[in-house]
């Protein structure tokens, strides 16, 4: 984990948040003293998705679209 004060980081902040997204955290400092970090929000999944993989694995049965009991329905009240 990298520190930069932040004048660095003001003028470098393209390249850093090029860094975070590659999985890096930054932390920015004020007078040597660490204030901040920048993290990636998301992780990003690098396994692409191949659509149709659940078929065979999940079963929706035949009432999955039934009204709901009248004891169940009452019991959120």
């Amino acid at each position: 984990m990298e520190i930069f004060n932040i004048h660095e980081a003001k003028t470098n902040l393209s390249k850093l948040i090029t860094r975070v997204i590659n999985g890096e955290e930054i932390i920015i400092a004020k007078s040597g003293d660490p204030v901040a970090k920048l993290v990636p929000i998301l992780k990003r999944n690098k396994k692409d998705r191949t659509p149709g993989s659940a078929i065979g694995k999940i079963k929706i049965y035949d009432d999955f679209y039934s009204p709901l009991p009248d004891e169940i329905i009452n019991s959120f009240n």
